[in-house]
């Protein structure tokens, strides 16, 4: 039951070129960096990249991504990554693209083993009409398009049916977790962290803090252990890294100190 790894490089070492792989946060709140810090160590390479975007500044997947390690994202905000719309309009890697909500329920459907479900979210759209460019070819024009999907009406109001996903691996960082896998996320760094250590077939835990089993209160953990199979404990710099993407500092009004 004790689910602990020395390393965040022992905890990726099986994920090899061409694995599929879930990972939690959302900006910069909740990304597992240490261990995408030793997958990027590892040298894998061709991974399928399930996430709600693809790192930011020059942190996170930006790592994975900079160095051409990744071949194709399933995402929903590309945002102000300038280097991975680079490499997307050029043709080096694939993207799909799909709304927020689909994207946190596939992957919950992954994890609770519903093969699809119907939802009203693209109708009408090339989300389901098909046509949406996976893939550029070096030329500017689309190499790879996605394919139409199944649409439905419930109650006279059309759905669009959507697979569930499921990965190879996730990676995940949680505040607490104990030796069993039991993991709880503070705050808004439980964005995605739940939905892809459940998609995972074999999920890793980075946890900024190792607690023994009971620690922490069964009803608030956000995960239970058996979706996760590797711990792995942050040192304390690797737990105090916690990045802002954009600050910003209100202007105080004029007048404002002499009051």
């Amino acid at each position: 039951m004790d689910k602990v790894v020395a390393t965040a490089a022992g905890a990726v070492a099986d994920i090899g070129d061409g694995a599929s792989v879930a990972v939690g946060g959302f900006g910069l709140s909740g990304v597992p960096t240490a261990l995408i810090r030793a997958l990027h160590a590892r040298g894998s390479g061709g991974l399928h990249i399930v996430s709600n975007n693809c790192g930011a500044l020059d942190t996170g997947l930006t790592v994975l991504l900079s160095a051409g390690r990744i071949a194709r994202v399933t995402g929903s905000y590309i945002g102000s990554n300038k280097e991975f719309a680079r490499r997307y309009l050029e043709g080096d890697l694939e993207l799909e693209l799909i709304p927020q909500g689909t994207l946190a329920e596939r992957l919950r459907a992954g994890g609770a083993g519903i093969p699809a479900f119907y939802t009203p979210a693209g109708v009408g759209t090339a989300v389901a009409d098909g046509g949406l460019p996976w893939r550029y070819d070096a030329r500017g024009g689309v190499a790879v398009a996605s394919p139409p999907k199944e649409v439905r009406a419930f109650d006279g109001v059309d759905h669009v049916l959507e697979t569930a996903i499921r990965t190879d691996f996730a990676l995940v960082r949680a505040a607490k977790g104990d030796r069993h896998g039991n993991l709880l996320f503070a705050r808004s760094a439980r964005n995605f962290n739940p939905l892809a250590a459940m998609a995972g077939r074999i999920t890793v835990a980075e946890v900024e803090e190792l607690v023994e089993p009971g620690a922490i209160d069964p009803d608030a953990v956000h995960v239970p252990g058996v979706f996760v199979q590797r711990v792995v404990a942050l040192s304390p710099a690797e737990a105090a890294d916690k990045r802002i993407e954009r600050r910003t500092v209100r202007e105080e009004a004029a007048g404002a100190l002499d009051a």
